[in-house]
């Protein structure tokens, strides 16, 4: 009875002292994700990744067991928890990247490896936030970029009006050496996430003015290869951006022009690759109002200078060997005694009048005189991307960003970009029916709306065209892809800051042509 005292006394002890151990380590709130592909062998063995090997091995398989005890196998995308396995890493998050080596999908027009490895680990990541894990390890899977990709999109999340706020979570790289892939990574992750915080934020807080002041603060750091040119309204009325000013006036808010240069080139006579972003950070459709439906998300309406004013920082971040200028002509589309009424013509900066028949057409307005200025720089290529119009979104939906060219090897480089980062383009046409269709108009020599309602995002594509000369411009129109609710696994619900790493990926290829 003595011995069997003493062995139930030392029972209890041992737990108690693992149990106090295994809380001091979750006072460290540290956790890990690992991955595990889809069986291969039908003899139930589990494929691990290299770095997922190694920790089984350092656990003596205690890893394997529990999966296979755990539940059925895990699925593409979804992840399971582990406590206490491991004594550095008191939360284990393992999650299923589907099949190895899965490559391109020629159906898909994307790399379905990478975005497996972004989807699994955002979805690991978002489980031990919510567990309130201060700092992840992440294994890279074998791709470490898309690792860090999915890592960073997965954890942001737009709190920064409220009280209570999600855990912040610091992340790196676990059992890879690819820390070059890593870094790479997060900046692309970061630099989508800056677009989905100036398209998440309110109206009131992001005004052209502070849309403005944010963007210089952002390149603040890389002031040796960046300029930036805050124009005011005196330098757009010199310039005699007209179609512009038409839309700014019916605000109290004034307007900025930003004039953004990188040189990222050494040489210095290197054609620039130049970037147009519509920046309306806030279209109320002026008299011709919008439903009060769903106006709140029109604060997003300047998604297309968010994205290109945050690919040029991840640029700078990155330190791409181009040369790069971002336009962003900035204001509010608002209804007020002196805004636009319908049936006003205005002149665009290369002298083109237009008959306004919607003032909710706006941003093609603003775009004309951004890209007639464009032209000034004697540009290798010139991409325009714009929240345009209602119809690409349901044209396409959130599936890919509509894109309206005049250049095959645009489109191309374009499009390549797009499968690795799997932020996709598809093309549309840009045909002279639609051309008809604005140039028919009764006051003017272009109508801001075609004259028939069909087709209105290639409507809206040909006015564009009517203001571009250069024999290589990309018109993106991202208005499907504004937002997201459930479509792109690896990001929380809200703006989605697309197609920022696209046109980053766009601008790293071009960088390798040069």
């Amino acid at each position: 009875m003595l011995s069997l005292s003493r062995a139930l006394t030392a029972a209890r002890t041992s737990q108690c002292r693992l149990f106090s151990s295994s809380q001091t380590l979750w006072n460290d709130r540290k956790g890990l994700v690992l991955g595990v592909y889809d069986k291969e062998k039908e003899d139930g063995s589990l494929h691990l990744t290299e770095a997922a090997k190694d920790f089984n091995s350092g656990l003596a398989g205690k890893l394997t067991k529990l999966l296979k005890i755990s539940g059925p196998a895990l699925k593409k995308g979804n992840s399971r928890i582990f406590y206490g396995i491991d004594k550095q890493y008191p939360c284990i998050a393992v999650v299923g990247l589907g099949k190895n080596n899965a490559g391109v999908c020629g159906a898909e027009y994307w790399d379905v490896c990478k975005e497996n490895i972004r989807s699994a680990v955002s979805a690991g990541c978002r489980q031990l936030q919510d567990l309130e894990v201060s700092h992840v390890e992440v294994d890279g899977c074998g791709d470490a970029q898309s690792a860090a990709e999915g890592a960073v999109l997965g954890l942001f999340h737009y709190d920064e009006l409220k009280s209570k706020k999600k855990a912040r979570v610091t992340t790196q790289l676990y059992g890879s050496a690819d820390s070059v892939g890593w870094e790479t990574g997060v900046l692309y992750g970061q630099g989508q996430n800056l677009a989905r915080y100036l398209m998440e934020a309110p109206a009131n807080h992001v005004t052209p003015t502070m849309f403005a002041e944010t963007i210089e603060q952002k390149l603040a750091p890389y002031g040796e290869r960046v300029t930036v040119h805050k124009r005011p309204q005196a330098w757009i009325e010199e310039q005699q951006m007209g179609a512009f000013l038409s839309v700014a006036k019916g605000s109290e808010e004034p307007p900025v022009f930003l004039e953004l240069h990188y040189n990222g080139c050494p040489d210095h006579t290197s054609t620039p690759l130049l970037l147009v972003g519509k920046g309306i950070t806030f279209d109320s459709g002026g008299i011709s109002l919008k439903p009060p439906s769903g106006m709140d998300a029109m604060r997003a309406d300047m998604g297309g200078a968010a994205t290109v004013c945050a690919s040029i920082v991840t640029a700078a971040a990155l330190k791409l060997p181009i040369n790069i200028i971002g336009l962003a002509p900035l204001c509010e589309n608002m209804p007020s005694g002196k805004a636009n009424k319908p049936g006003d013509v205005v002149k665009a900066k290369n002298g083109k009048t237009i008959q306004v028949d919607n003032t909710d057409a706006e941003g093609r307005l603003i775009l004309a005189d951004a890209l007639c200025y464009a032209h000034t720089f004697n540009p290798r290529a010139i991409v325009n991307a714009a929240t345009l119009t209602g119809a690409m979104d349901v044209a396409l939906g959130s599936a890919a960003t509509g894109v309206f060219t005049n250049s095959d090897w645009l489109y191309e480089q374009l499009h390549k970009a797009s499968v690795v980062t799997g932020d996709r383009v598809w093309r549309m046409p840009l045909f002279d029916h639609y051309t008809k269709q604005v140039t028919n108009s009764q006051l003017a020599d272009l109508n801001n709306v075609g004259s028939s309602r069909s087709g209105g995002a290639c409507t809206a594509a040909a006015f564009l065209r009517e203001f571009v000369t250069a024999p290589h411009w990309a018109h993106l129109d991202i208005a499907g892809v504004m937002s997201n609710k459930d479509e792109v696994p690896y990001m929380r619900k809200g703006m989605s800051g697309r197609p920022t790493r696209t046109l980053v990926e766009f601008a790293a290829g071009l960088a390798k042509q040069v």
